[in-house]
């Protein structure tokens, strides 16, 4: 039995369609939306079971994986998250880069030798890397701003506290995607799907631009938004717009839910470090340096969480 588990972002739907037009498999898929991040405890792997994990936190996932090792099945891993002290296995090969800008993506592209890199470079957009995206076109002739707006929205579509939230759950969308060679191809063929999602993106940025600003100074800005679909939708892809425009500046945006926040946190551009680390300062949190998150912040925990902004940032 095969296993494809990854995240439902831009990155982790991305990288499976690199992996599989170059290795093939009819696997079960493990996915949900971006913060859906413990997905290994949903695989029954056993003896001669192989499991790909891409683009989910190892250290989130650390007793599942052990698990499903000590089990007898083999383990292919890439990713870009805090891994925490990671694992060591002879039937896991893990190919873990922590870095402040790379993606999961282009993890997958280099053990690929950039088979597919048409692809790597719409995560690296849709993982709001636009450098990094621009450098691995460079000599590949792309149309780059439809490859930034396939994965701006890819990414997009991910966001949300249930799956009720999105356009697409991830692993339709990875089916939509799956089997043709380039992006391009599939905008193509598959007009509707991006129409869905931009015009969807569109409605709900206007929303978010109204937000109300809770604190902005030389260091960094924290943006409130209101409890609803929309809100859940576009926290990321907004911090990630701010944070592009704003590139020495951190961001964190906070969408009331029930009891406190679910947060977005966005390091500086020019930095790309200390994301994770704040995040992790909360029961809830995780991430990488350049972005991060916390499932859900307690009303109780608001003015510590501004201060640990501060101190992180400032």
């Amino acid at each position: 039995m095969d296993y494809d588990v990854f995240n439902g972002d831009a990155d982790g739907i991305i990288s499976l369609v690199q992996l599989r037009l170059s290795d093939p498999r009819d696997a079960e898929l493990v996915t949900g939306r971006k913060r859906d991040i413990q997905l290994l405890e949903r695989v029954p792997a056993k003896s001669g079971d192989r499991v790909t994990v891409l683009d989910i936190s190892m250290r989130s996932n650390l007793t599942d994986l052990e698990r499903v090792l000590d089990d007898g099945a083999t383990v292919l891993y890439f990713d870009h998250h805090n891994a925490g002290e990671g694992a060591d296995h002879p039937k896991l090969e893990a190919h873990i880069n922590m870095a402040g800008e790379i993606c999961t993506a282009v993890l997958v592209d280099r053990y690929l030798d950039g088979a597919h890199r048409a692809w790597a470079v719409t995560a690296s957009y849709g993982d709001n890397f636009p450098a990094m995206a621009e450098r691995l076109a460079t000599g590949h002739d792309l149309p780059l701003p439809d490859l930034k707006i396939l994965g701006e929205m890819t990414n997009y579509n991910g966001y949300g506290a249930t799956e009720a939230d999105l356009h697409f759950h991830p692993a339709d969308l990875y089916r939509e995607m799956a089997g043709f060679v380039t992006p391009m191809a599939f905008m193509s063929e598959k007009p509707d799907v991006v129409g869905k999602l931009t015009q969807g993106y569109a409605d709900d940025f206007r929303m978010a631009e109204d937000s109300t600003v809770m604190t902005s100074n030389s260091f960094g800005e924290i943006r409130v938004l209101p409890d609803a679909s929309a809100s859940r939708r576009i926290s990321g892809m907004f911090g990630n717009r701010l944070a592009q425009d704003n590139p020495d500046r951190a961001h964190a945006i906070l969408t009331e839910q029930k009891g406190g926040f679910l947060v977005s946190i966005r390091a500086p551009i020019s930095k790309r470090e200390g994301a994770d680390k704040l995040a992790l300062q909360f029961e809830t949190g995780g991430g990488r340096a350049a972005a991060a998150g916390i499932n859900h912040l307690q009303i109780s925990d608001l003015d510590r969480f501004v201060e640990a902004f501060r101190a992180a940032f400032e």
